[in-house]
Protein backbone atom coordinates (compact mmCIF):
# COMPACT_ATOMS: atom_id res chain seq x y z
CA UNK A 1 0.00 0.00 0.00
CA UNK A 2 1.32 3.28 -1.25
CA UNK A 3 2.01 6.35 1.47
CA UNK A 4 2.43 8.90 -1.37
CA UNK A 5 -0.04 11.25 0.33
CA UNK A 6 2.04 11.64 3.13
CA UNK A 7 3.87 14.40 1.35
CA UNK A 8 0.93 16.40 1.32
CA UNK A 9 0.21 15.77 5.05
CA UNK A 10 -1.24 18.80 6.85
CA UNK A 11 1.26 20.87 8.54
CA UNK A 12 2.00 20.72 12.02
CA UNK A 13 0.07 17.47 12.52
CA UNK A 14 1.20 14.14 13.63
CA UNK A 15 0.29 11.12 11.45
CA UNK A 16 -1.12 9.24 14.76
CA UNK A 17 -3.97 10.73 17.06
CA UNK A 18 -4.54 8.71 20.42
CA UNK A 19 -8.50 8.38 21.01
CA UNK A 20 -9.52 9.35 24.28
CA UNK A 21 -10.63 6.39 26.89
CA UNK A 22 -14.06 7.71 27.47
CA UNK A 23 -17.49 7.52 26.93
CA UNK A 24 -19.02 10.36 24.35
CA UNK A 25 -20.54 11.99 27.37
CA UNK A 26 -18.15 13.08 28.99
CA UNK A 27 -17.28 15.41 26.60
CA UNK A 28 -20.35 16.89 27.80
CA UNK A 29 -19.54 17.12 31.35
CA UNK A 30 -15.80 18.61 30.37
CA UNK A 31 -17.36 21.37 27.89
CA UNK A 32 -20.34 22.10 30.40
CA UNK A 33 -17.44 22.66 33.39
CA UNK A 34 -14.94 24.55 31.09
CA UNK A 35 -17.71 26.69 29.73
CA UNK A 36 -20.71 26.69 32.07
CA UNK A 37 -22.53 29.81 30.35
CA UNK A 38 -21.26 29.81 27.19
CA UNK A 39 -23.77 29.63 23.98
CA UNK A 40 -23.59 25.48 22.67
CA UNK A 41 -26.80 25.83 20.87
CA UNK A 42 -28.17 28.84 19.15
CA UNK A 43 -31.53 28.39 17.52
CA UNK A 44 -33.24 31.07 16.12
CA UNK A 45 -32.22 33.58 17.96
CA UNK A 46 -32.75 31.83 21.83
CA UNK A 47 -29.30 30.42 22.91
CA UNK A 48 -28.66 26.86 25.68
CA UNK A 49 -25.48 27.14 27.30
CA UNK A 50 -23.16 23.98 28.17
CA UNK A 51 -24.60 24.53 31.62
CA UNK A 52 -28.66 24.18 30.85
CA UNK A 53 -27.66 21.36 28.03
CA UNK A 54 -25.65 19.14 30.50
CA UNK A 55 -28.69 19.99 32.97
CA UNK A 56 -31.43 19.14 30.24
CA UNK A 57 -29.73 15.73 28.60
CA UNK A 58 -29.43 14.43 32.46
CA UNK A 59 -33.09 14.99 33.12
CA UNK A 60 -33.79 12.71 29.46
CA UNK A 61 -31.40 9.93 30.91
CA UNK A 62 -33.41 9.73 34.11
CA UNK A 63 -36.90 9.74 32.39
CA UNK A 64 -35.18 6.97 30.03
CA UNK A 65 -34.06 5.07 32.52
CA UNK A 66 -37.34 5.01 34.60
CA UNK A 67 -38.57 4.05 31.62
CA UNK A 68 -36.74 0.88 32.42
CA UNK A 69 -34.02 1.69 29.73
CA UNK A 70 -30.79 0.23 30.39
CA UNK A 71 -27.68 -0.58 29.41
CA UNK A 72 -26.71 -1.29 25.45
CA UNK A 73 -30.78 -0.55 25.14
CA UNK A 74 -31.57 1.01 21.53
CA UNK A 75 -33.46 3.84 21.69
CA UNK A 76 -35.05 5.46 18.09
CA UNK A 77 -34.15 8.96 17.78
CA UNK A 78 -36.65 10.96 15.27
CA UNK A 79 -36.77 14.70 14.40
CA UNK A 80 -35.36 17.28 12.67
CA UNK A 81 -32.05 19.34 13.94
CA UNK A 82 -33.47 20.72 16.60
CA UNK A 83 -32.03 21.55 20.56
CA UNK A 84 -34.29 17.99 21.63
CA UNK A 85 -32.33 16.15 18.77
CA UNK A 86 -28.80 17.06 20.70
CA UNK A 87 -30.11 16.82 23.92
CA UNK A 88 -32.34 13.54 23.33
CA UNK A 89 -28.83 12.04 21.67
CA UNK A 90 -26.81 12.85 24.58
CA UNK A 91 -29.37 11.50 27.33
CA UNK A 92 -29.66 7.99 25.43
CA UNK A 93 -26.19 8.26 25.78
CA UNK A 94 -25.98 9.24 29.33
CA UNK A 95 -28.72 6.59 30.17
CA UNK A 96 -26.19 3.91 29.21
CA UNK A 97 -28.26 3.06 25.95
CA UNK A 98 -27.73 3.24 22.00
CA UNK A 99 -28.90 6.18 19.64
CA UNK A 100 -30.62 4.99 16.31
CA UNK A 101 -30.79 7.94 14.75
CA UNK A 102 -33.35 7.98 12.01
CA UNK A 103 -34.50 10.20 8.85
CA UNK A 104 -37.39 12.07 10.10
CA UNK A 105 -38.71 11.95 6.57
CA UNK A 106 -39.58 7.81 7.16
CA UNK A 107 -43.31 6.86 6.93
CA UNK A 108 -44.56 4.34 9.20
CA UNK A 109 -43.85 1.47 7.06
CA UNK A 110 -40.20 2.74 7.23
CA UNK A 111 -40.13 3.14 11.02
CA UNK A 112 -41.74 0.01 11.29
CA UNK A 113 -38.43 -1.93 10.39
CA UNK A 114 -36.29 -0.02 12.76
CA UNK A 115 -38.67 -0.79 15.38
CA UNK A 116 -38.56 -4.38 14.77
CA UNK A 117 -34.89 -4.97 13.60
CA UNK A 118 -33.25 -2.92 16.40
CA UNK A 119 -35.58 -3.76 18.92
CA UNK A 120 -36.14 -0.42 20.36
CA UNK A 121 -38.55 -0.04 22.91
CA UNK A 122 -38.70 3.60 23.78
CA UNK A 123 -38.54 6.33 20.94
CA UNK A 124 -38.01 9.96 21.06
CA UNK A 125 -39.85 12.48 18.15
CA UNK A 126 -40.77 15.33 17.17
CA UNK A 127 -44.45 16.19 17.47
CA UNK A 128 -45.07 16.47 13.55
CA UNK A 129 -43.61 12.71 13.33
CA UNK A 130 -45.44 11.69 15.82
CA UNK A 131 -48.55 10.50 13.71
CA UNK A 132 -46.22 8.20 11.59
CA UNK A 133 -44.58 6.62 14.95
CA UNK A 134 -48.09 6.58 16.66
CA UNK A 135 -49.32 3.12 15.03
CA UNK A 136 -45.95 1.40 16.27
CA UNK A 137 -46.69 1.77 19.85
CA UNK A 138 -48.11 -1.40 21.41
CA UNK A 139 -47.71 -4.90 21.85
CA UNK A 140 -49.32 -5.96 19.15
CA UNK A 141 -47.37 -8.17 16.27
CA UNK A 142 -46.78 -4.90 14.22
CA UNK A 143 -45.79 -2.69 16.81
CA UNK A 144 -43.47 -2.91 19.48
CA UNK A 145 -42.79 -0.29 21.29
CA UNK A 146 -43.49 0.64 24.90
CA UNK A 147 -43.31 4.32 25.55
CA UNK A 148 -42.72 7.68 23.18
CA UNK A 149 -41.25 10.81 24.26
CA UNK A 150 -42.99 14.11 21.95
CA UNK A 151 -40.74 17.34 21.20
CA UNK A 152 -42.28 20.51 20.21
CA UNK A 153 -39.85 22.57 18.49
CA UNK A 154 -41.17 25.68 19.42
CA UNK A 155 -40.69 24.86 23.22
CA UNK A 156 -37.21 26.37 22.48
CA UNK A 157 -38.28 29.54 20.79
CA UNK A 158 -37.80 31.40 23.77
CA UNK A 159 -36.60 34.90 22.75
CA UNK A 160 -38.26 37.38 19.57
CA UNK A 161 -36.52 36.54 16.59
CA UNK A 162 -36.49 38.47 12.88
CA UNK A 163 -35.37 34.95 11.61
CA UNK A 164 -37.85 33.41 9.28
CA UNK A 165 -39.35 30.37 10.96
CA UNK A 166 -40.76 27.55 9.29
CA UNK A 167 -44.40 26.58 10.48
CA UNK A 168 -43.63 23.07 11.94
CA UNK A 169 -41.24 24.70 13.89
CA UNK A 170 -43.63 27.57 14.98
CA UNK A 171 -46.45 25.01 15.60
CA UNK A 172 -47.88 25.75 19.29
CA UNK A 173 -47.37 22.20 21.71
CA UNK A 174 -50.76 19.77 20.66
CA UNK A 175 -52.02 18.10 23.89
CA UNK A 176 -51.07 14.33 22.90
CA UNK A 177 -52.03 12.00 25.23
CA UNK A 178 -52.59 8.39 25.60
CA UNK A 179 -51.34 5.20 26.68
CA UNK A 180 -47.00 5.27 26.49
CA UNK A 181 -46.98 9.04 25.48
CA UNK A 182 -45.20 11.73 27.51
CA UNK A 183 -44.63 15.48 26.74
CA UNK A 184 -41.17 16.91 26.63
CA UNK A 185 -42.27 19.39 28.99
CA UNK A 186 -43.67 17.25 31.61
CA UNK A 187 -40.68 15.03 31.08
CA UNK A 188 -38.58 18.05 31.86
CA UNK A 189 -40.79 19.09 34.69
CA UNK A 190 -40.21 15.60 36.41
CA UNK A 191 -36.41 16.53 36.98
CA UNK A 192 -35.56 12.59 37.11
CA UNK A 193 -31.64 12.16 37.43
CA UNK A 194 -29.63 9.10 36.16
CA UNK A 195 -27.33 6.38 37.88
CA UNK A 196 -23.93 6.21 37.36
CA UNK A 197 -22.16 6.03 33.99
CA UNK A 198 -21.58 2.26 33.13
CA UNK A 199 -20.04 2.38 29.57
CA UNK A 200 -16.78 2.60 28.18
CA UNK A 201 -15.15 3.23 24.90
CA UNK A 202 -15.88 -0.09 23.23
CA UNK A 203 -19.42 0.05 24.46
CA UNK A 204 -21.91 0.69 21.89
CA UNK A 205 -22.81 3.74 21.24
CA UNK A 206 -24.83 5.09 18.32
CA UNK A 207 -26.42 2.91 15.30
CA UNK A 208 -26.91 4.49 11.87
CA UNK A 209 -28.42 2.64 9.50
CA UNK A 210 -27.60 2.09 6.19
CA UNK A 211 -29.43 0.48 2.94
CA UNK A 212 -27.84 -1.86 0.37
CA UNK A 213 -28.62 -4.25 -2.40
CA UNK A 214 -30.62 -6.52 0.15
CA UNK A 215 -33.62 -4.05 0.10
CA UNK A 216 -33.80 -3.51 3.77
CA UNK A 217 -31.68 -0.65 5.50
CA UNK A 218 -28.73 -2.16 8.17
CA UNK A 219 -27.77 -1.19 11.26
CA UNK A 220 -23.96 0.14 12.00
CA UNK A 221 -23.08 -0.88 14.72
CA UNK A 222 -20.27 2.45 16.43
CA UNK A 223 -19.00 2.05 20.10
CA UNK A 224 -17.78 4.97 21.65
CA UNK A 225 -14.40 4.48 20.16
CA UNK A 226 -15.20 4.57 16.75
CA UNK A 227 -17.25 7.78 17.13
CA UNK A 228 -14.69 9.34 19.54
CA UNK A 229 -11.78 8.81 16.28
CA UNK A 230 -13.77 11.02 13.85
CA UNK A 231 -14.99 13.35 16.01
CA UNK A 232 -11.98 14.35 16.92
CA UNK A 233 -10.24 14.01 13.81
CA UNK A 234 -12.15 16.72 12.18
CA UNK A 235 -11.47 19.52 14.39
CA UNK A 236 -8.24 18.72 14.81
CA UNK A 237 -7.56 18.55 10.72
CA UNK A 238 -9.12 21.84 10.58
CA UNK A 239 -7.53 23.29 13.65
CA UNK A 240 -11.00 24.20 14.89
CA UNK A 241 -10.72 26.03 18.79
CA UNK A 242 -13.33 26.68 21.00
CA UNK A 243 -14.44 29.86 19.88
CA UNK A 244 -15.37 28.63 16.54
CA UNK A 245 -19.72 29.41 15.47
CA UNK A 246 -20.54 26.46 13.44
CA UNK A 247 -23.65 26.93 11.19
CA UNK A 248 -25.73 23.26 11.23
CA UNK A 249 -27.75 23.21 8.12
CA UNK A 250 -26.51 19.15 7.21
CA UNK A 251 -29.60 16.44 9.22
CA UNK A 252 -27.31 15.35 12.36
CA UNK A 253 -29.16 11.66 11.86
CA UNK A 254 -26.78 11.52 9.33
CA UNK A 255 -23.47 10.47 10.60
CA UNK A 256 -21.71 14.03 8.18
CA UNK A 257 -24.04 16.25 10.09
CA UNK A 258 -23.30 14.26 13.59
CA UNK A 259 -20.12 14.00 13.85
CA UNK A 260 -19.12 17.51 11.72
CA UNK A 261 -21.90 20.02 13.02
CA UNK A 262 -22.63 18.29 16.19
CA UNK A 263 -20.53 15.98 18.53
CA UNK A 264 -17.28 18.00 16.93
CA UNK A 265 -18.49 20.96 18.01
CA UNK A 266 -19.34 20.09 21.51
CA UNK A 267 -16.47 18.29 21.93
CA UNK A 268 -14.08 21.41 21.50
CA UNK A 269 -17.05 23.86 23.08
CA UNK A 270 -17.77 25.47 19.99
CA UNK A 271 -21.07 27.53 19.21
CA UNK A 272 -23.58 25.60 17.15
CA UNK A 273 -26.26 27.93 15.33
CA UNK A 274 -28.83 25.29 14.17
CA UNK A 275 -31.29 25.43 11.09
CA UNK A 276 -34.08 22.26 11.07
CA UNK A 277 -34.71 22.96 7.38
CA UNK A 278 -32.51 24.42 4.63
CA UNK A 279 -32.99 28.44 4.19
CA UNK A 280 -31.10 29.89 1.82
CA UNK A 281 -31.59 33.38 3.20
CA UNK A 282 -31.60 32.30 7.01
CA UNK A 283 -28.38 30.83 6.50
CA UNK A 284 -26.89 34.23 5.52
CA UNK A 285 -28.91 36.47 7.89
CA UNK A 286 -27.14 33.69 10.97
CA UNK A 287 -23.72 33.88 9.48
CA UNK A 288 -23.55 37.36 9.59
CA UNK A 289 -25.31 37.46 13.00
CA UNK A 290 -23.06 35.09 14.46
CA UNK A 291 -19.80 35.23 12.99
CA UNK A 292 -20.05 31.74 11.54
CA UNK A 293 -16.65 30.56 11.25
CA UNK A 294 -17.42 26.41 9.90
CA UNK A 295 -19.91 25.48 7.30
CA UNK A 296 -19.92 21.90 6.25
CA UNK A 297 -22.55 21.94 3.37
CA UNK A 298 -23.59 19.81 0.51
CA UNK A 299 -23.30 21.09 -2.78
CA UNK A 300 -26.50 21.66 -3.98
CA UNK A 301 -26.98 23.39 -0.41
CA UNK A 302 -23.92 25.68 -1.72
CA UNK A 303 -25.56 26.21 -5.16
CA UNK A 304 -28.87 27.39 -4.05
CA UNK A 305 -26.92 29.72 -1.50
CA UNK A 306 -24.85 31.33 -4.01
CA UNK A 307 -27.60 32.14 -5.86
CA UNK A 308 -29.22 34.03 -3.65
CA UNK A 309 -29.61 37.83 -5.78
CA UNK A 310 -29.52 39.06 -1.90
CA UNK A 311 -26.35 37.44 -0.75
CA UNK A 312 -24.32 40.90 -1.50
CA UNK A 313 -26.28 42.38 1.62
CA UNK A 314 -24.91 39.94 4.31
CA UNK A 315 -20.75 40.10 6.14
CA UNK A 316 -19.49 36.63 5.17
CA UNK A 317 -16.33 37.61 6.01
CA UNK A 318 -16.31 35.39 9.46
CA UNK A 319 -16.05 32.28 7.66
CA UNK A 320 -12.52 30.45 7.41
CA UNK A 321 -13.70 26.72 6.39
CA UNK A 322 -16.59 25.01 3.97
CA UNK A 323 -16.21 21.55 3.85
CA UNK A 324 -18.71 18.59 3.25
CA UNK A 325 -19.14 15.68 0.27
CA UNK A 326 -21.63 13.56 -0.82
CA UNK A 327 -21.15 14.58 -4.47
CA UNK A 328 -18.59 16.10 -5.81
CA UNK A 329 -18.68 20.27 -6.02
CA UNK A 330 -19.10 21.82 -9.43
CA UNK A 331 -15.27 23.10 -10.67
CA UNK A 332 -17.63 26.58 -11.59
CA UNK A 333 -18.58 26.53 -7.37
CA UNK A 334 -16.32 25.84 -6.48
CA UNK A 335 -14.00 28.53 -8.16
CA UNK A 336 -16.67 31.36 -7.53
CA UNK A 337 -16.03 30.56 -3.62
CA UNK A 338 -12.53 30.76 -4.05
CA UNK A 339 -13.03 34.24 -5.60
CA UNK A 340 -14.54 34.75 -2.41
CA UNK A 341 -11.12 33.62 -0.15
CA UNK A 342 -13.29 30.56 0.83
CA UNK A 343 -11.37 27.16 -0.18
CA UNK A 344 -14.29 24.35 -0.26
CA UNK A 345 -12.63 20.99 1.25
CA UNK A 346 -13.79 17.86 0.20
CA UNK A 347 -14.11 14.92 2.12
CA UNK A 348 -15.34 10.91 2.14
CA UNK A 349 -16.81 8.29 4.68
CA UNK A 350 -19.58 6.46 4.95
CA UNK A 351 -22.38 5.20 7.80
CA UNK A 352 -19.81 2.50 8.28
CA UNK A 353 -17.13 4.70 8.80
CA UNK A 354 -19.26 7.14 10.67
CA UNK A 355 -17.83 10.06 8.59
CA UNK A 356 -14.58 10.63 7.49
CA UNK A 357 -12.02 7.93 6.11
CA UNK A 358 -10.49 10.57 3.91
CA UNK A 359 -10.10 14.61 3.77
CA UNK A 360 -8.79 17.20 1.61
CA UNK A 361 -5.48 18.74 3.28
CA UNK A 362 -6.93 22.12 3.95
CA UNK A 363 -3.93 24.24 2.13
CA UNK A 364 -3.69 21.76 -0.62
CA UNK A 365 -7.13 20.75 -1.23
CA UNK A 366 -7.57 19.34 -5.09
CA UNK A 367 -11.60 20.33 -6.34
CA UNK A 368 -13.78 17.33 -7.13
CA UNK A 369 -11.54 14.84 -4.82
CA UNK A 370 -11.96 12.73 -2.12
CA UNK A 371 -8.97 13.59 -0.13
CA UNK A 372 -6.19 11.82 1.34
CA UNK A 373 -6.73 9.09 4.28
CA UNK A 374 -7.26 10.83 7.76
CA UNK A 375 -4.88 9.54 11.06
CA UNK A 376 -4.29 5.96 11.44
CA UNK A 377 -6.40 5.00 8.47
CA UNK A 378 -4.99 3.32 5.58
CA UNK A 379 -7.04 2.91 2.05
CA UNK A 380 -5.79 1.41 -1.64
CA UNK A 381 -7.92 0.54 -4.68
CA UNK A 382 -7.96 -2.76 -5.90
CA UNK A 383 -9.41 -5.09 -8.12
CA UNK A 384 -13.52 -5.84 -6.74
CA UNK A 385 -12.53 -9.68 -8.25
CA UNK A 386 -9.22 -10.66 -7.16
CA UNK A 387 -8.93 -7.52 -4.21
CA UNK A 388 -4.79 -7.34 -6.14
CA UNK A 389 -4.03 -3.67 -5.29
CA UNK A 390 -4.01 -1.31 -8.11
CA UNK A 391 -1.67 1.10 -9.62
CA UNK A 392 -2.52 5.06 -9.69
CA UNK A 393 -5.09 6.49 -12.16
CA UNK A 394 -6.17 2.20 -12.69
CA UNK A 395 -10.21 2.35 -11.47
CA UNK A 396 -11.45 -0.33 -8.94
CA UNK A 397 -13.08 -0.15 -5.36
CA UNK A 398 -12.15 1.39 -2.45
CA UNK A 399 -10.59 -1.10 0.97
CA UNK A 400 -10.15 0.62 3.84
CA UNK A 401 -9.60 0.40 7.54
CA UNK A 402 -9.29 2.26 10.31
CA UNK A 403 -10.40 2.96 13.93
CA UNK A 404 -13.65 4.58 13.04
CA UNK A 405 -14.79 1.23 11.18
CA UNK A 406 -17.53 0.06 12.55
CA UNK A 407 -18.03 -3.12 14.44
CA UNK A 408 -20.15 -4.57 12.14
CA UNK A 409 -24.35 -4.59 10.74
CA UNK A 410 -26.54 -5.26 13.90
CA UNK A 411 -28.03 -8.82 13.95
CA UNK A 412 -26.86 -9.82 10.48
CA UNK A 413 -23.34 -11.93 10.67
CA UNK A 414 -23.71 -12.44 6.85
CA UNK A 415 -23.88 -9.13 5.76
CA UNK A 416 -20.70 -8.25 8.18
CA UNK A 417 -19.04 -10.72 6.44
CA UNK A 418 -19.45 -9.61 2.79
CA UNK A 419 -18.16 -6.21 4.15
CA UNK A 420 -15.06 -6.99 5.02
CA UNK A 421 -12.09 -9.12 3.23
CA UNK A 422 -8.90 -10.45 4.71
CA UNK A 423 -5.88 -9.17 2.49
CA UNK A 424 -2.65 -10.40 3.90
CA UNK A 425 -3.81 -11.07 7.91
CA UNK A 426 -5.61 -7.54 7.85
CA UNK A 427 -9.46 -6.62 7.73
CA UNK A 428 -10.13 -4.40 4.81
CA UNK A 429 -13.82 -2.77 4.70
CA UNK A 430 -15.58 -2.89 1.47
CA UNK A 431 -17.11 0.33 0.92
CA UNK A 432 -18.49 -0.76 -3.16
CA UNK A 433 -17.41 2.57 -4.12
CA UNK A 434 -14.95 2.76 -7.68
CA UNK A 435 -12.25 5.23 -7.51
CA UNK A 436 -8.98 6.32 -8.33
CA UNK A 437 -5.86 7.40 -6.78
CA UNK A 438 -3.54 9.83 -8.18
CA UNK A 439 0.49 10.44 -8.32
CA UNK A 440 0.28 12.12 -5.39
CA UNK A 441 -2.05 9.44 -3.41
CA UNK A 442 -5.36 11.76 -3.42
CA UNK A 443 -8.54 9.66 -4.17
CA UNK A 444 -11.28 10.56 -6.87
CA UNK A 445 -14.32 8.66 -7.11
CA UNK A 446 -15.91 7.22 -10.37
CA UNK A 447 -18.29 5.22 -9.65
CA UNK A 448 -20.88 3.47 -7.54
CA UNK A 449 -19.95 -0.62 -6.92
CA UNK A 450 -23.58 -0.65 -5.07
CA UNK A 451 -25.92 0.05 -6.81
CA UNK A 452 -27.47 3.61 -5.29
CA UNK A 453 -28.65 7.07 -6.31
CA UNK A 454 -27.67 10.08 -4.99
CA UNK A 455 -30.43 12.37 -4.59
CA UNK A 456 -29.42 16.24 -3.10
CA UNK A 457 -26.57 14.37 -1.01
CA UNK A 458 -29.56 11.93 0.53
CA UNK A 459 -28.40 8.43 -0.59
CA UNK A 460 -31.41 6.28 -2.18
CA UNK A 461 -30.96 2.34 -2.40
CA UNK A 462 -33.20 1.16 -5.62
CA UNK A 463 -33.96 -2.23 -4.19
CA UNK A 464 -35.21 -0.87 -0.42
CA UNK A 465 -37.63 1.78 -2.91
CA UNK A 466 -38.18 -1.38 -5.01
CA UNK A 467 -39.42 -3.16 -1.80
CA UNK A 468 -41.75 -0.12 -0.85
CA UNK A 469 -43.49 -0.18 -4.14
CA UNK A 470 -44.39 -4.13 -4.64
CA UNK A 471 -46.86 -3.00 -1.50
CA UNK A 472 -49.00 -1.06 -4.24
CA UNK A 473 -52.04 -3.41 -5.12
CA UNK A 474 -51.49 -2.73 -8.76
CA UNK A 475 -47.80 -2.84 -9.29
CA UNK A 476 -46.81 -6.09 -11.04
CA UNK A 477 -42.95 -5.85 -11.28
CA UNK A 478 -40.97 -2.35 -10.67
CA UNK A 479 -36.94 -1.83 -10.97
CA UNK A 480 -35.71 1.91 -9.73
CA UNK A 481 -33.20 3.52 -11.25
CA UNK A 482 -31.75 7.18 -11.56
CA UNK A 483 -31.63 10.09 -13.58
CA UNK A 484 -30.00 13.23 -14.00
CA UNK A 485 -31.42 16.31 -12.73
CA UNK A 486 -30.43 19.66 -12.45
CA UNK A 487 -31.02 20.89 -9.21
CA UNK A 488 -30.73 17.15 -7.31
CA UNK A 489 -27.94 15.77 -9.27
CA UNK A 490 -29.64 12.47 -9.71
CA UNK A 491 -33.68 11.70 -8.80
CA UNK A 492 -35.47 8.29 -8.20
CA UNK A 493 -37.02 7.02 -11.27
CA UNK A 494 -39.39 3.69 -11.38
CA UNK A 495 -40.27 1.58 -14.49
CA UNK A 496 -43.23 0.07 -13.43
CA UNK A 497 -45.16 -3.26 -14.91
CA UNK A 498 -48.76 -2.38 -14.10
CA UNK A 499 -50.75 -5.83 -13.23
CA UNK A 500 -52.87 -6.91 -16.53
CA UNK A 501 -56.47 -6.24 -14.49
CA UNK A 502 -55.61 -2.85 -13.31
CA UNK A 503 -54.30 -1.23 -16.38
CA UNK A 504 -56.49 1.55 -17.66
CA UNK A 505 -57.37 2.27 -14.23
CA UNK A 506 -54.24 3.61 -12.35
CA UNK A 507 -52.09 6.64 -13.93
CA UNK A 508 -48.31 7.05 -13.57
CA UNK A 509 -49.09 10.28 -11.66
CA UNK A 510 -51.39 7.92 -8.94
CA UNK A 511 -47.94 5.81 -8.10
CA UNK A 512 -46.21 8.78 -7.83
CA UNK A 513 -48.41 10.47 -5.21
CA UNK A 514 -48.69 6.87 -3.51
CA UNK A 515 -45.16 6.55 -3.15
CA UNK A 516 -45.05 10.27 -1.64
CA UNK A 517 -47.44 9.30 0.80
CA UNK A 518 -46.06 5.77 1.76
CA UNK A 519 -41.95 6.56 1.92
CA UNK A 520 -39.70 8.95 2.62
CA UNK A 521 -40.55 12.20 0.12
CA UNK A 522 -35.86 12.30 -1.13
CA UNK A 523 -36.60 8.20 -1.89
CA UNK A 524 -39.84 8.58 -3.68
CA UNK A 525 -39.84 8.55 -7.53
CA UNK A 526 -40.71 11.90 -8.63
CA UNK A 527 -40.96 10.32 -12.23
CA UNK A 528 -42.69 6.86 -13.00
CA UNK A 529 -42.88 5.12 -16.41
CA UNK A 530 -45.58 2.09 -17.24
CA UNK A 531 -43.64 -0.56 -19.72
CA UNK A 532 -45.16 -3.49 -20.76
CA UNK A 533 -42.52 -5.99 -19.19
CA UNK A 534 -38.95 -5.53 -17.71
CA UNK A 535 -35.93 -6.68 -19.39
CA UNK A 536 -34.66 -9.82 -17.38
CA UNK A 537 -31.09 -12.16 -17.41
CA UNK A 538 -31.39 -15.70 -18.01
CA UNK A 539 -31.57 -16.55 -14.88
CA UNK A 540 -35.02 -14.20 -14.33
CA UNK A 541 -33.26 -11.33 -12.58
CA UNK A 542 -34.60 -7.84 -13.63
CA UNK A 543 -31.62 -6.37 -15.48
CA UNK A 544 -31.85 -2.92 -13.80
CA UNK A 545 -28.28 -2.11 -15.50
CA UNK A 546 -29.39 -2.23 -19.28
CA UNK A 547 -32.32 0.18 -18.08
CA UNK A 548 -29.79 2.70 -16.28
CA UNK A 549 -27.65 2.40 -19.30
CA UNK A 550 -30.93 3.41 -21.54
CA UNK A 551 -32.02 6.24 -19.11
CA UNK A 552 -28.48 7.76 -19.21
CA UNK A 553 -28.14 7.90 -23.15
CA UNK A 554 -31.46 9.94 -23.30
Amino acid sequence: MSNRHFAHWPKGLPRHMTIPETDLFYNVEVSARRYPAKAFLVFYDTQISYAEFKDEAERIAGWLQQQGVTKGDRVLLCMQNSPQFVLAYYGILRANAVVVPVNPMNMTTELRHYVKDAGAKVAIVAQDIYPQMQPLLGTGPEQGLERVLVATYSDYLKEPTDLKVPDFVKAPRLGLSGQGVTLWADMLAANARPGAIEVGPDDLCVMPYTSGTTGHPKGCMHTHRTVMHTLMAGYQWFGIQQDAVYLAVLPFFHVTGMQGSMSGPLQSGATVVLLPRWDREAAAQCIARYGVTSWTAIPTMIIDFLMNPNLGSYDLSSITRMSGGGAAMPEAIAQKLLDMGITYVEGYGLSETIAPSHINPPDRAKKQCLGIPIFDVESMVVDPTDFRELPPMEVGEILTRGPQVFKGYWNNPEATRNAFVEIDGKSWFRTGDLAYVDEDGYFFMVDRLKRMINASGFKVWPAEVEALMYQHPAIQEACVISARDPHRGETVTAIVVIKEAQRGKVSERDIVDWAHANMAAYKSPRIVEFVDSLPKSATGKVMWRSLQEKEMAR
